[in-house]
């Protein structure tokens, strides 16, 4: 066997068994800022409160040092290669005055962490220039250098350089970085008080150490800054300590460096800092002085008579905005009065994207009262052609002391000039008729429609006999009904209803109401009472059943569908389930759709004394007595011959249908509310 492959064998084993070493020894740390950290501490270097490694500060003619605590093996033994390493840091370098030179910083190996006493200016704090390229110095070091100092041929006051037991280094370049889609170098300024990040790697074994620079933002880049072929085995000894090195400037004023994170390994690639875990810088730099108090104080007294002035006409403005009409005998009603100022803050200003609809008299608009965050519907009205303002808002308050589960809440009102706002709890579902005209997307089934009707003949009942005074509605029909989150309905809009005592008779008004509801009484004598109510509500029964206007309109005017005929003549054939709405199908109970028609016709009836209270209505719908024979009483049922002239004084009444055309989802909730003309 010759003397080579004997050579060559050994070489082999020897590589492994240093491999082996080396496995053994694959150190390997990570500082995402140094909070919790336990570094060794010399000098100037602190690790401040939010993390920050400081090396220095401004103290002149001092140095700091910061080293990972624990010896690292480098080398299996002493006289072996030395390992692989990478590290990975993030530094700043913050002047307090630009532009005065100051000595930088540097990533350090060296045998001890105690590397110089005293002053060390010139050589980072590396050491104190007694042994300068000695090598018994035994460290290696990256440098930073802010500082030309021609003794030590440094190219400028901004570069890089590999320093090998001495700070005359190696080799040095600019401070500066290749982009990854670029071919030249872009430079970076290190004092210039931003964040930048530093790559040093060693390959043991090719023997070659890269030094790679970028900005905070730019990922590594592929190719290095510097790129030396070196064989640190002779300068590195078995165990090294890995740290940083500083020195301060001779002057009061200088540069305070700081490291942000760092990571470090042994045989393999440092781990990557996670940039967005590390520390702030403190702000740097002296204050900005204001330009505004450069400029003197003539334009500050300008501008504080223009705010004066603006300020007084904003007052002027706004307290006009939010003017309103407040009479003495309005104080008894406080509780149940808003301010119009929270009114138009809860709407957003009236603004056409809480519009909910219009109608004949006015808007509805959605809103959020500020006070208490209850949803509302405020209903603006016209006042100026109302007689007796006094009269009709002690009506509203009385009613806005109505209290039934079936019933919309009235809140309260306010009064401005020219306007009434009516103010009500809002109701989610919208009113009833937009599910029953026009509504291809839902159809109330039968079990809720009848259960509306129940809850509003309830609320008649509650208002004809259980309350304290009597309380005519005057429109009761299908676009005065809201609907709950649950889909129970509730009567609303007492815009038109009108008060008096058990007992007494009402007296005689103004005809108000809407075509098709009006009983045929109401329009001759002009008196409002519960059996005026009974017929509307005759009209709405059949309103509900059928999914149809009590007034179909047509083309021409004689050619309109009056639907209490319609049913009639459906009634006279014996077959009056065929007016049940189409839109049910089948899916109907038929006893109580024959009950709902039927029970119309009765309340529909022209002789007021035939009609049922709503006490016996209420008794008809829960089956507790039985209907009487139409048959008995179908002269009067229906509307034909009745007539439609109204007396004077009809200026009130509205069309059946003005309000319950279609509309689009969102403006649908305002219809009960509008009814008609109010």
């Amino acid at each position: 066997m010759s003397f080579r492959l004997i050579t060559a064998i050994l070489a082999y084993f020897l590589a492994h068994i240093a491999a082996g070493a080396a496995a053994s020894n694959d150190v390997a740390f990570i500082y995402q800022g140094f909070q919790s950290s336990h570094l060794s501490l010399y000098g100037l270097a602190k690790v401040t409160k939010n993390g920050l490694l400081q090396i220095t500060n401004t103290t002149k003619l001092q140095t700091g040092h910061a080293f990972y605590p624990h010896p690292i093996n480098f080398k299996s033994t002493s006289n072996s290669s030395a390992f692989s390493f990478s590290t990975q840091f993030v530094f700043a370098m913050v002047p307090e005055v630009s532009g005065v030179p100051s000595p930088g910083m540097a990533f350090v190996i060296a045998p001890t962490r105690i590397l110089t006493r005293g002053p060390s200016t010139n050589f980072i704090g590396l050491y104190d220039g007694s042994t300068t390229g000695s090598g018994t110095n035994h460290f290696f070091a990256v440098e930073l250098d802010t500082f030309q100092d021609r003794e030590f041929a440094d190219i400028n006051d901004n570069h890089i350089g590999i320093d090998i037991n001495s700070v005359n280094s190696t080799v040095s370049r600019p401070a500066s970085y290749q982009s990854n889609n670029r071919n030249s170098f872009d430079n970076l300024t290190l004092t210039s008080g931003q964040r930048m990040q530093l790559w040093v790697e060693y390959d043991g074994v090719d023997g070659r150490i890269d030094v790679t620079l970028a900005p905070i933002a730019a990922v590594k880049p592929n190719t290095p800054l510097l790129s030396l072929p070196y064989d640190l085995s002779p300068i590195l000894q078995q165990t090294m300590y890995v740290g940083f090195s500083a020195s301060s400037s001779p002057l009061d004023i200088g540069l305070t460096c700081f490291v942000l994170g760092w990571s470090f390994k042994m045989n393999g690639d440092a781990q990557a800092l996670d940039i967005s875990r590390l520390p702030k810088l403190p702000r740097s730099g002296p204050k900005k002085v204001s330009k505004f108090l450069i400029v003197g104080l003539p334009l500050l007294s300008l501008l504080l008579l223009f705010i004066i002035a603006f300020g007084v006409a904003y007052y002027l403005r706004r307290k006009w905005k939010f003017a309103e009409v407040l009479e003495e005998w309005e104080l008894a009603y406080g509780p149940h009065r808003f301010k119009y100022k929270d009114l138009y803050i809860a709407t957003k200003g009236f603004t056409e994207k809480q519009l909910l609809g219009e109608g004949g008299f006015g808007r509805v608009y959605k809103g959020v009262l500020p006070t208490n965050m209850v949803e509302v519907a405020v209903k603006k009205v016209s006042h100026q052609a109302r007689q007796g303002m006094r009269e009709f808002v002690a009506e509203i308050v009385s009613i806005g002391r109505l209290r039934h589960r079936n019933l919309v809440p009235f809140l309260g009102y306010c009064r401005r000039e020219g306007e009434l706002l009516l103010v009500y709890e809002f109701m989610s579902n919208g009113s009833l008729d937009r599910f029953l005209y026009n509504q291809p997307k839902y159809t109330l089934i039968w079990s809720q429609r009848f259960r509306v009707i129940k809850g509003v003949a309830l609320g008649l009942l509650y208002l004809h006999e259980e309350w304290e005074q009597v309380v005519i509605h005057r429109d009761v029909k299908a676009s005065n009904v809201l609907l709950d989150c649950e889909l129970n309905g509730r009567l609303g809009d007492f815009g038109l209803a009108r008060l008096y005592d058990h007992g007494t008779l009402p007296q005689s008004t103004h005809v108000a109401g809407s075509l098709g509801y009006l009983a045929p009484e109401h329009n001759r004598t002009g008196r409002a009472t519960t059996s005026t109510d009974v017929y509307a509500f005759g009209a709405f029964l059949l309103e509900v059943a059928c999914g149809r206007r009590p007034i179909e309109p047509r083309v021409a005017p004689a050619e309109n569908v009056i639907l209490v005929d319609w049913v009639f003549s459906f009634w006279k054939s014996g077959d009056i389930l065929q007016a049940v709405d189409q839109n049910l199908g089948t899916e109907y109970v038929k006893e109580e759709a024959e009950l709902v028609l039927k029970l119309g016709l009765l309340c529909s009836h022209s002789e007021p004394k035939l009609r049922p209270s709503m006490r016996q209505v209420l008794l008809y719908l829960e089956g507790s007595a039985s209907l009487p024979d139409l048959s008995l009483l179908a002269t009067g049922i229906s509307a034909v011959g009745l007539g439609f002239a109204y007396p004077s004084g009809f200026e009130d009444i509205t069309s059946s249908f003005a309000s319950s055309t279609d509309k689009c989802f969102s403006h649908s909730v305002a219809d009960s509310l509008l009814s008609g003309g109010r």
